[in-house]
């Protein structure tokens, strides 16, 4: 007669969940009595992939790191599919089936480390790889109008003078504008507003 397991899996489980928050306590308590602590201002200092850490915490980064983090993340994540594939790909079991499993699946991981590589050419040749672009790709267009329009308005622009205020002046618009608001509602109310749609209706086919 076979034993009966007395623990569930349930069971396991909370005692693989015990055990690790008591080792977690426990490293942090070897961690506080064996480590030296010696703080200073360098030590205290904010730490972000090797940047100084000058100035407010709360100013923009590269908007370059965010993308070379993205890009690291995601081929970092695609490679981690290989490690199940791997195991898959070596059992004998599998392969003593059908022999056509492993050509199979090999070619899948080929088409697989492809679509990576080319995803990574893509990202190399446009320069989101470089931390620094030495070369500054300026926005060119293809539209006919001339650069001498662009300078001639921009010369206007800037010739451009703030009016002085005087009280006189503001007095007259704001008069001017009451006018035409008072007159509006007069000029809109004369005039018999237009239906937007003329409803039509079709009979039925049996009458």
């Amino acid at each position: 007669m076979t034993d009966v397991s007395q623990i569930s899996e349930f069971g396991k489980i909370l005692i693989f969940i015990i055990t690790g928050i008591i080792m977690v306590c426990v490293i942090f308590f070897i961690n506080r009595l064996l480590a030296p602590n010696n703080p200073n201002p360098e030590k205290l200092s904010s730490y972000e992939c090797g940047e100084e850490p000058t100035g407010n915490a709360w100013l923009p980064f590269n908007p370059r790191f965010y993308v070379i983090a993205l890009v690291f993340l995601l081929f970092d994540v695609e490679m981690v599919f290989i490690f199940p594939w791997a195991t898959v790909f070596g059992s004998h079991e599998i392969a003593a089936q059908d022999a056509r499993w492993g050509w199979l699946s090999l070619t899948e991981m080929f088409v697989f480390l492809g679509i990576l590589i080319l995803g990574l050419v893509y990202v190399w040749k446009k320069g989101d790889l470089d931390w620094i672009k030495p070369n500054p790709v300026l926005p060119q267009t293809d539209v006919i109008i001339p650069a001498s329009l662009y300078e001639q308005l921009n010369q206007e622009q800037s010739t451009y003078t703030v009016k002085p205020f005087s009280i006189e002046t503001a007095a007259t618009v704001a008069a001017t504008s009451s006018t035409a608001t008072a007159t509006a509602p007069a000029a809109t109310a004369t005039e018999p507003r237009k239906p937007m749609f003329k409803p039509a209706f079709k009979k039925p086919a049996n009458e």
